[in-house]
């Protein structure tokens, strides 16, 4: 076939109007995008999550001790019960609930399953309430992070894990760390601290339990789910304590004291914490969830040194953050740590090399930041003449002198 008689064949050529074109664009694709320009980053569910989960923490410590409200079963039972109403109003007019549909509950495995759940998990909430009553916030969030030894034990105990000698010298920095950090504690009350450890143990106790039951593919639940089954029966649980313990010595004057649309808020609160986790999962990763926990922890002390004045020594910022450092380490491992560590530097690297000037204010800032938390609550310590628990009683009328923040 010569030259001439070649023709070439192109685009360019005229289309008859009535033939179909092909898109260009596959429309589930663009319709994605679209969708995905409307997508809340999951960034915003963390810092959601650890508001409400701080919230939660100050709002209690602030309703039981610097209002003066000591009924913590009481509120407990009231958490409970604020819980119960909205998941059963959720299950019927909501999707959100849908999941419980999966679901095979029967009476048996309530009566065997959840009651022995919900009654460790009804103690570890008392306990928890009851040691805002002797114990500072920054505190009881140091005794809170033995939480990983107390389910690696307890999963032994109960058969669900096999002893292994390397990950419990792993969560040996933990307790070493809590143990230095209680050394350093000024306003060291006992009962407090028995108060917090039974709280962790029956904590334990009740994850170890729920990891027994969700290994079953029948009762695979997300923890708003969870809620809607656990929480009818630690409001009847706790129920039968408040009545025993405390209902007999409240007073309405108390509770008008305090206020019903401030304990109605109070509720919201630890509702919403439950709906913050639901929201989050499968937004993020283990790792960033364990990463998280530990700077919501880091901020909850530094948030009871600002309001309430507390004293956190030297020797306390050393067991803690050795604590910390063995959490991250337990949870994460050496490999994985390792190579986040290196991501970690990278980015910061690519940040420093698009914007320096951000950069170095940034340190300078975070510098000044840590230098300040760490002389704030250093400082009390090397003056004996100020005493900020006189300082907040005075300005506070219904706080108890015998009460330790």
């Amino acid at each position: 076939m010569s030259g001439e008689e070649k023709s070439r064949v192109s685009g360019e050529t005229s289309r008859s109007g009535n033939s179909p074109v092909l898109p260009t664009v596959n429309p589930q694709a663009e319709k994605g995008q679209h969708q995905a320009g409307f997508s809340v980053h999951p960034a915003f569910y963390v810092v959601v999550w650890i508001c409400c989960s701080s919230s939660v923490i100050l709002f209690n410590k602030w309703l039981l001790d610097t209002l003066n409200f000591r009924y913590p079963v009481i509120l407990t039972t009231y958490h409970q019960v604020f819980a119960t109403v909205m998941t059963q109003a959720m299950a019927r007019f909501t999707t959100l609930l849908d999941g419980r549909k999966n679901v095979k509950m029967t009476g048996r495995v309530y009566l065997r399953a959840v009651v022995p759940i919900g009654l460790f998990f009804s103690l570890s909430l008392i306990c928890g309430n009851l040691t805002y009553l002797y114990l500072s916030v920054a505190f009881i969030q140091m005794l809170k992070a033995t939480t990983p030894v107390a389910v690696l034990i307890s999963g032994w105990c109960l058969g669900v894990t096999k002893p292994n000698l390397r990950q419990f010298l792993n969560v040996s920095a933990i307790v070493v760390g809590v143990i230095i950090a209680s050394f350093g504690e000024i306003h060291f009350v006992l009962v407090g601290v028995l108060y917090q450890i039974a709280g962790v143990i029956f904590e334990a106790l009740r994850l170890t339990m729920v990891q027994r039951l969700l290994s079953s593919a029948d009762f695979k639940m997300d923890p708003l789910v969870s809620v809607y089954y656990f929480a009818p029966v630690c409001a009847l649980m706790n129920g039968l304590v408040a009545l025993i313990w405390e209902v007999p010595k409240v007073t309405m004057d108390e509770v008008y004291h305090v206020g019903l649309f401030t304990f109605f808020l109070n509720g919201c609160c630890a509702f919403m914490l439950n709906v913050s986790v639901v929201l989050l999962i499968g937004k993020t990763s283990a790792v960033v969830l364990t990463l998280c926990g530990v700077l919501k922890d880091i901020l909850l002390v530094i948030a009871s040194m600002m309001i309430w004045g507390t004293q956190v020594t030297a020797l306390q910022f050393f067991g803690y953050s050795i604590a910390l450092g063995g959490m991250v380490y337990y949870k994460l491992g050496f490999e994985q740590l390792k190579g986040y560590i290196g991501e970690g530097n990278r980015q910061w690297a690519e940040f420093g090399a698009r914007k320096p000037v951000l950069r170095k204010l940034t340190i300078i800032i975070a510098s000044a930041f840590v230098l300040f938390t760490l002389f704030g609550g250093l400082a009390p310590t090397y003056a004996p003449e100020y005493d900020p628990r006189k300082l907040s009683l005075s300005n506070n009328p219904w706080a108890k002198p015998g009460v330790k923040n």
